[in-house]
């Protein structure tokens, strides 16, 4: 008996030291809990495009991604593609980000993002998490490169020449023209003959090998360059049924998600494009939300309207890579408005809406970030914790009927209610004071962003104390919230770029949240450290151009969180700034004496052109020299000139980078 009490009492010693561990100083009791509450269907979650994260990275981050709300992680595309510039692995610089966007085979693994085997591992651990992967897909185009085009593509066709569109020697002059929108080629890359029944089985085979590796849904690149079963076709008698056959020939075709990248603009069909695919990216919605957040109108008028008619089956974000990159969107919004955006539309009933993960350390000055390094984790921005809040706020009210308004007619806010159970009201440019209606029930609610701040409502009207400030995002609901552990994080200090320009640069190291923090170099040893212990990053140390440091951590919960840094010595100062040209700028063109007299400079940039080729016309200043003004802005564009026979730089060439003031001569 004495032992059973002896027994008994150890127990209750030590369940009762364990509470006490689990209570933080300020008194809140800290959960243990990570059991995340992801949503079974792709359509109903949130989706995290992981750009240009390889396979490895995403596998160690998938912890965080879950931590964060995200039901659903994107990849860029996986398959083979054109090795450029002997292999670098910056996104812009020595190596591109869009590689892997120019297959040259349609095979799983490449050198950006890893093999077959990596991909496989990622999606079974994503699937332990309850984490759906979507796959970003390229069956429009390849690389213009074509002797790298690999024999299996080649063999699976019939050979080169049946492999692209008739006309795909042309340039699409107008997009409106839906022939030549689905089969001339589209800014220098080949356009694949989609109707080839040979093709269109071996990319489905790429489809069901993907499917059984662990994907569970496709993003398809270009998909309004791929023509609906109604349009023209370039030969008679051939049908139109890519769409047809992959949707409903492809493995578990039932449970696959599939969503088509639709540019909107001139004739895009976006409407008929969801018909078919089921769902289609809302990219003028994008536009516009950037365009609220930044003015501070977001009048519910304004915000409410998807730009896609009726239409339910659309994927939403704030921005996209292509936006981000050719648009310039990083120069237009800091990381704080996409929070507030991201907010509207996660909180949203309508759509499914999809994060883009910035570089790590890019803002508005930096477009690449301070790493600027393929595979590596995006910025934290997508954890942020008014971004989580919101996530999970949607997890929560799945199933509740949405109500968009702005709180006493303000349009520097607004508020989306999810019937009488959950509210998200976002601020822009003023503080809200004193209260306002809402469709909340009565209650009292947390502000699920801080946990701290305590909301009443009343007779339909929310009421609070303090004035909610401006750019501020609240998170109100009590059923279906779950308090969940705090994931630890591991990071390096914010003030530190992983691009320098000396032998050795320093580095503190920071842990959050963590009973445990180790750092290796170059993948060696693991090395236990505490929050502010500082190393030294020597260049001398590099292995393929760079120094890795790998940062991994636990929390009290057992919950992991991995980063790794990119150390690449560079002989400036190490930031990769973009190439800026502004309306009105000029630049010149001296021509042979053999060309003909009538000049034209076409200007291209990612997935953009100014004219289609052969361009603008330059205007002649005599003695065999041109001169041109660009009518738009620019960032980090080329261009090629030509007499409309003879053309600098050749054929397949890339063009000359694009400067203010430039004077360009042939040689």
């Amino acid at each position: 008996m004495l032992k059973k009490i002896t027994s008994l009492s150890l127990a209750l010693l030590m369940t009762a030291t364990m509470a006490l561990s689990l209570v933080s100083c300020s008194g809140t009791r800290e959960s243990t809990n990570t059991d995340y509450k992801l949503t079974e269907n792709i359509a109903d979650g949130a989706i995290l495009h992981c750009f240009d994260w390889d396979f490895e990275t995403i596998t160690n981050s998938l912890e965080d991604i879950a931590a964060a709300g995200y039901s659903t992680i994107q990849t860029s595309p996986i398959n083979e593609c054109l090795v450029g510039e002997d292999g670098g692995m910056q996104l812009y610089g020595d190596g591109k980000w869009y590689y892997h966007y120019q297959p040259t085979d349609y095979k799983i693994g490449n050198y950006q993002l890893g093999t077959r085997d990596e991909f496989k591992e990622m999606c079974e651990k994503a699937d332990e998490l309850g984490i759906k992967v979507i796959v970003d897909v390229v069956p429009n185009h390849t690389t213009p490169t074509t002797s790298k085009l690999g024999e299996g593509l080649l063999d699976a066709v019939g050979g080169i020449g049946n492999l692209y569109h008739l006309n795909n020697d042309k340039d699409i002059s107008d997009y409106g023209n839906r022939l030549q929108c689905t089969t001339y080629k589209m800014g220098g890359l080949p356009d694949i003959n989609t109707e080839n029944k040979a093709y269109q089985d071996y990319f489905i085979d790429y489809l069901n090998d993907c499917i059984a590796c662990g994907a569970d849904g496709f993003r398809y690149d270009a998909a309004k360059h791929i023509g609906l079963p109604d349009d023209p076709t370039e030969t008679e008698g051939v049908k139109n049924n890519f769409w047809t056959r992959v949707l409903e020939e492809v493995d578990d075709a039932d449970r696959i998600f599939h969503y088509g990248e639709v540019l909107q603009g001139n004739n895009d069909r976006v409407g008929d494009y969801i018909d078919t695919i089921g769902a289609c990216t809302a990219s003028s919605y994008g536009e516009s939300l950037r365009n609220a957040i930044i003015k501070g109108y977001v009048d519910t008028a304004f915000v409410d309207d998807m730009k896609v008619g009726d239409k339910a089956g659309v994927v939403t974000w704030v921005e996209s890579h292509d936006n981000y990159i050719n648009d310039g969107n990083f120069m237009a919004m800091d990381n704080e408005q996409v929070v507030l955006a991201w907010a509207i539309i996660a909180a949203r009933e309508l759509g499914t809406p999809l994060f883009f993960s910035r570089p790590y350390g890019s803002s508005v000055d930096s477009q690449w970030g301070t790493m600027n390094r393929i595979g590596a984790s995006g910025d934290y921005t997508y954890k942020d914790k008014s971004v989580v809040a919101v996530n999970f706020f949607r997890n929560a009210m799945m199933g509740e009927t949405e109500y968009l308004s702005n709180p006493d007619a303000d349009s520097t806010a607004i508020q989306i209610c999810r019937g009488d159970k959950g509210a998200v009201i976002v601020t822009t440019t003023d503080k809200l004071e004193g209260g306002f209606d809402t469709d909340l029930a009565d209650g009292t609610y947390t502000d699920r962003v801080d946990n701290e701040t305590v909301y009443t409502v009343k007779d339909g009207k929310l009421n609070f104390s303090e004035p909610i400030d401006e750019y501020t995002v609240v998170v109100l609901y009590n059923e279906g919230y779950t308090q969940y552990a705090t994931p630890a994080t591991v990071k390096i200090s914010d003030d530190v770029s992983c691009l320098y320009d000396t032998d050795t640069v320093s580095v503190e190291l920071i842990s959050e949240n963590a009973k445990s923090a180790t750092y290796s170099i170059n993948d060696g040893e693991e090395t236990e450290y505490n929050s502010g212990d500082t190393i030294e990053i020597n260049s001398q140390d590099a292995t393929d151009g760079a120094v890795t440091l790998t940062l991994r951590g636990e929390s009290n919960a057992g919950q992991k969180t991995y980063m790794k840094y990119y150390f690449t010595k560079t002989s400036e100062d190490g930031i990769v700034e973009s190439r800026i040209i502004e309306k009105g700028d000029s630049f010149t063109f001296e021509k042979p004496d053999s060309w003909g007299d009538t000049i034209y400079a076409y200007i291209y940039a990612d997935g953009a052109e100014d004219a289609p080729w052969p361009g603008q016309e330059m205007t002649s200043e005599g003695d065999n020299k041109y001169s041109y003004e660009v009518d738009i802005d620019w960032i980090d564009a080329y261009v090629i000139f030509s007499d409309g026979n003879t053309q600098y730089p050749g054929e397949n060439e890339q063009g000359l980078e694009l400067v203010t003031n430039g004077e360009y001569t042939v040689g």
